[in-house]
């Protein structure tokens, strides 16, 4: 297909980030605000955010949470309590000074994340084992006062949920905080078609105030690494600044042990980047807010119009299906919905009514399919499940593509270069070669994966024994 359908998108190997623009502008995902590095999230793209966040927000009931929610606004005292959590967000946050006219006697944040506010409730909501463990979730947006934005991706304010427990014991945190990852991976995999490596964030890399950070890593089109979320063990470092503590079963006072875990809006960047290509948007049918398109073919003639409103109302049942009567040409729609990523397009005109078929045609193929229409609900389930799965084994394919095994500084330096994407090479522990590598390639450590191999004996940056496979990559 190498045809130009939509001319109004720049070409992916002609410049990436000026294609990536073009699709969620063109394909009316977002609009930009009059604050710098603000999104207007327009219809479809929350469309897609919603039905993103409904598959999540099912499977986080399923594990025992609860949806709350807690304040905007954050006192500058409480949020000094935690000294590593607020080192770790200084330059992000933005301040309230002014009530009006009137000069704030404390300056407020906005919340860039709600540690410290679920941290003071907390204290005040939990006094014994009894009250253990705590399962709270919240929906909400937080801002974070970027230097560099792009939508979706980075911007000032953004959307997530954020998940914050408390617990009895180490055990049961750590157990917390890999069941979520693991939820994460399956909403990525399983209904994004996004590939993940599963593993922990480097000391270097962790969550201000954490314990441990847990991450699922995706490989864009392009090469580059993206965070798709993270789970962190926050220990008891928050409970101790905020005084969390419940009398266990022995009668003992002990502080609790939490976790917070969250997943954004970046998210349907990372789509666009895995699936789109050059005609824009490619979107896995499990969350495309339209599922099937149905386009009427000459439909001025006698009986079109009559047949696909009938059809839509009978595919509505169980699909997701929109129809386009509009007084477009034919072709003007299909180039529409192509750059929208609508993964299944359905024609039907006067010889297909007579024969009693329709034409289905894949977004990620192109493949033409004439269909009876007698059991047609059946072969479009059976259509957009292939889709869906052809979209995970392909972006798999691109993945294990762009991945390559360093074993001297020399060859990584190469590779980073050569070929854009993952680099297993193996690593000593020590945050100087992280540096290093930072700093000569521009590649940062993405995770330690939970599957470890052996790719070396020593170290890729100083050649010193290894303790731990690396990712590497550059990233967004």
């Amino acid at each position: 297909m190498s045809k130009k359908f939509v001319e109004k998108i720049t070409s992916m190997d002609e410049d990436f980030a000026q294609w990536y623009t073009d699709v969620v502008t063109k394909a009316e995902l977002v609009d930009y605000s009059s604050v710098r590095g603000s999104m207007i999230i327009r219809p479809y793209g929350y469309a897609l955010w919603e039905n993103i966040k409904n598959e999540l927000d099912q499977k986080i009931k399923k594990t025992g949470h609860e949806n709350v929610y807690m304040p905007l606004f954050i006192p500058e005292s409480l949020l000094q309590k935690e000294k590593d959590h607020i080192e770790g967000f200084a330059p992000e946050v933005a301040w309230v000074t002014h009530g009006g006219d009137e000069k704030l006697q404390e300056r407020l944040v906005v919340r860039p994340t709600s540690e410290v506010l679920f941290g003071e409730h907390y204290k005040n909501i939990i006094h014994s084992y009894r009250d253990l463990p705590k399962l709270y979730n919240q929906w909400a947006n937080v801002v974070r006062w970027e230097k560099t934005t792009r939508p979706f991706l980075r911007t000032l304010e953004f959307l997530w949920q954020e998940g914050h427990t408390c617990h009895e014991t180490d055990e049961d945190a750590q157990d917390e905080t890999v069941k979520m990852l693991n939820v994460y991976a399956e909403i990525c995999e399983n209904y994004l078609a996004i590939p993940v490596i599963k593993g922990q964030k480097t000391e270097k890399e962790k969550f201000a105030g954490a314990k441990h950070t847990y991450t699922i890593e995706s490989l864009m089109h392009d090469g580059k690494a993206l965070q798709s979320a993270t789970s962190h063990h926050l220990g008891d470092g928050f409970a101790k600044a905020f005084g969390i503590q419940f009398l266990d079963r022995e009668g003992k006072q002990q502080y609790v042990q939490q976790t917070s875990w969250g997943f954004t809006t970046r998210i349907i960047g990372a789509m666009i980047m895995v699936h789109g290509d050059d005609r824009g948007l490619v979107v896995p049918p499990k969350i495309a807010p339209t599922q099937v398109m149905i386009v009427p073919i000459a439909q001025h003639k006698e009986g079109v119009l009559d047949f696909t409103y009938a059809l839509k109302e009978r595919l509505s049942q169980s699909l997701r299906v929109g129809i386009d009567a509009s007084d477009k040409k034919p072709g003007w729609k299909f180039n529409e919905y192509e750059m929208k990523g609508i993964p299944l397009r359905l024609e039907a005109g006067p010889r297909d009514i007579e024969q009693q078929q329709v034409v289905l045609v894949r977004r990620d193929t192109g493949e033409k399919l004439v269909t009876p229409i007698e059991g047609l609900e059946v072969k479009i389930h059976e259509v957009l499940a292939d889709i869906q799965q052809n979209l995970l084994e392909k972006a798999r394919t691109h993945r294990e593509t762009k991945t390559s095994t360093a074993t001297t500084f020399e060859d990584f330096k190469v590779q980073i270069v050569e070929k854009a994407g993952f680099i297993k090479a193996m690593w000593c522990g020590n945050q100087a070669c992280e540096d290093k590598i930072k700093e000569e390639t521009s590649a940062t450590s993405r995770c330690m994966p939970f599957e470890q191999e052996q790719v070396a004996q020593t170290c890729v940056c100083c050649g010193k024994e290894a303790e731990h496979l690396v990712y590497w990559a550059k990233a967004y």
